[in-house]
C-alpha cells in the first residue's frame, strides 16, 4: 500500500497565508453597509484595498477615511492596523499565552520565522513583552493626543486619540479627523513631537527596546556608556536611523525653505519642526503635514530614497530596512578599499547577511519596477508621481502625490498586491514560494571569474 506524502506549509507560507486571510475577512467586513457612514456598501474593490492597506500598515487609501466609514469600519480599520502591525502570528501567540495554552514546536517556529530571530529561546516571553510595551507606548500616545483632541473634539477626541496612537506606533499612516492626514496640524509642537516619536519607536524595532533597557539595568548607577554596550544591531538600527533623520530633514529643509506651497510661508521653527516631521514620516510612517504633491523633484527623490530604507527589523516599519542598508553600504567602501571582509563597529559582517541584504534590496526593487512599469501602463500618471506610489506601497509608508483616489480598478488592483508583497517581505516571499532547499547540495559548480563595472 502507497501513502500519500502529508502535504504541510513551511512556517513562511503559513505567515503568508496569515496576512492574507486577515486582509480577505476584513474587507469582507468593510464592504457590509453595517461599515459604511452612509448606510451604503462601498465598492468590494475599494474595501480590499483599505483592508489591504490596513493590515500592511501602508496608509494609501482611495477613499477618505474619515467620511466614509462608520463607528464599526473605523473599530475594524483599526483592528486590522493593529494586527498588520504586530503581526497576526504575535496576535495568535498572544491569546494562547492569555489562555495559558502551551506553545508547541510549531507555534514556536511560527515565531521565530515572524520576527526572523536566530533563536527559539524564551520566544513566550518575548511575545509577552512586545504585547506589554505596544500596549503602553500606544497607551501614553494616545493620552498625550487627548490633550489636544478632547478640546477641539470633545469625547470623540478620546477614540480619536486612540486610533491615532495606534496607526502612529504600527507605521500606518491612517487617521479618522481630517481628509489631509496632519497638514492642519503642521505646526502644533505636540502632535508632532508624540507622532514622530511613535514612529520612531515603532521603526526602530522591538529587539532594539529590549537591548537598550538591558543596558541601562545592567549599568544603572554606573558612568559607562549606554551605547558602547549594545549589540551591533542596535548600534546600527539606532545610529542609521538618527543619521537619516537629521541628513533628510536638513534636505527637504534646504530645497523647500523657498517653497510657498509647503514651507515657504511658515515661521524658521515651523519649518525647522515641518521639515523634520517629513524625514521621519517617510521612514513608513504615512502622515503628511504638508501636500506630497507640492513638494519640488528635489525633495520628492529624497523622500523616495528615505521610504526605500525605511525603518529598522523587527518592527512595525517597512522597507530594505536601516540595517540592510548599512551592511550593503559597507561592504561597498569594504570592496572600493579593497579589504576582505566589512567591518561596523569593530565586528566584522558575515558573508551571509550580506547575502540576504542583496537578495532583500534586489526583490524590493523587483517589485518596485515592476508594479511603477504596470502602473504606468495602464494609468495616466507622471513618472515621479507613479515612482512615488509604487515605493510608498512596497515599503508600506502610505504617502502619496494625490494619486492613490484616481486609480482605476487595474491601478488599485496593483497598488493592492505591491502593498501586500511589501509587507510579508520580499525574501520572505521567496523562501515560500520556493520548494526545493538546495542546501543539501554536495556538487558545487566550477568557479569562473567575470567581469564587474
Amino acid at each position: 500500500m502507497v501513502r500519500k506524502k502529508k502535504f504541510m506549509l513551511s512556517t513562511t507560507q503559513i505567515i503568508l497565508l496569515s496576512f492574507l486571510a486577515v486582509i480577505l475577512i476584513g474587507s469582507v467586513l468593510l464592504a457590509l453597509p453595517i461599515s459604511s457612514a452612509s448606510g451604503d456598501a462601498v465598492p468590494y474593490l475599494d474595501a480590499l484595498f483599505t483592508a489591504t492597506t490596513s493590515t500592511c500598515v501602508t496608509g494609501l487609501v482611495t477613499l477618505p477615511t474619515v467620511s466614509t466609514w462608520s463607528v464599526f469600519g473605523q473599530i475594524v480599520i483599526l483592528l486590522l492596523i493593529q494586527i498588520g502591525g504586530l503581526g497576526v502570528i504575535t496576535v495568535m501567540s498572544g491569546l494562547m499565552i492569555l489562555l495559558n495554552k502551551k506553545m508547541g514546536i510549531g507555534d514556536r517556529l511560527l515565531i521565530q520565522d515572524a520576527f526572523n530571530l536566530n533563536s527559539m529561546s524564551g520566544l513566550s516571553k518575548f511575545v509577552k513583552k512586545v504585547l506589554f510595551g505596544t500596549i503602553v507606548i500606544e497607551g501614553i500616545g494616545a493620552i498625550l493626543y487627548m490633550i489636544v483632541f478632547i478640546p477641539e473634539f470633545g469625547a470623540r477626541g478620546i477614540w480619536i486619540s486612540i486610533f491615532n496612537s495606534v496607526s502612529a506606533f504600527c507605521n500606518a499612516g491612517i487617521d479618522i479627523f481630517a481628509e489631509n492626514s496632519l497638514c492642519d496640524y503642521a505646526t502644533n509642537p505636540l502632535i508632532n513631537a508624540v507622532t514622530s516619536v511613535l514612529i520612531i519607536l515603532g521603526g526602530l524595532g522591538y529587539i532594539v527596546w529590549w537591548d537598550v533597557l538591558r543596558v541601562m539595568k545592567s549599568r544603572a548607577g554606573k558612568s559607562i556608556k549606554v551605547f558602547k554596550h549594545l549589540t551591533l544591531h542596535s548600534k546600527i538600527a539606532i545610529t542609521v536611523t538618527a543619521g537619516l533623520i537629521f541628513v533628510g530633514a536638513i534636505f527637504i529643509f534646504i530645497f523647500e525653505y523657498a517653497n510657498p506651497l509647503t514651507i515657504g510661508g511658515l515661521s524658521l521653527f515651523d519649518k525647522i519642526q515641518v521639515s523634520f516631521f517629513q524625514s521621519i514620516t517617510t521612514r513608513t510612517a504615512g502622515f503628511a503635514s504638508i501636500p506630497q504633491e507640492n513638494l519640488t523633484n528635489s525633495s520628492a527623490t529624497i523622500s523616495i530614497i528615505l521610504m526605500i530604507i525605511g525603518g529598522s527589523p523587527v518592527g512595525t516599519a517597512g522597507g530594505i530596512k536601516t540595517v540592510t542598508f548599512a551592511i550593503l553600504v559597507c561592504s561597498a567602501f569594504a570592496t572600493i578599499r579593497n579589504k576582505k571582509s566589512a567591518t561596523l563597529f569593530g565586528r566584522r559582517i558575515s558573508e551571509e547577511s550580506i547575502k540576504k541584504a542583496v537578495a532583500v534590496v534586489v526583490a524590493f526593487l523587483t517589485i518596485c519596477t515592476a508594479s511603477t512599469v504596470l502602473l504606468m501602463a495602464t494609468n495616466s500618471v507622471s513618472a515621479i508621481d507613479a515612482v512615488y506610489e509604487t515605493v510608498s506601497a512596497t515599503a508600506t509608508v502610505g504617502l502619496s502625490r494625490n494619486l492613490t483616489s484616481t486609480l482605476n480598478e487595474f491601478g488599485k488592483l496593483i497598488i493592492i498586491v505591491t502593498m501586500y508583497l511589501g509587507r510579508v517581505g520580499p525574501i520572505s516571499l521567496a523562501v515560500a514560494i520556493g520548494s526545493k532547499n538546495e542546501s543539501q547540495n554536495v556538487i558545487s559548480e566550477p568557479t569562473e571569474d567575470i567581469s564587474i563595472g
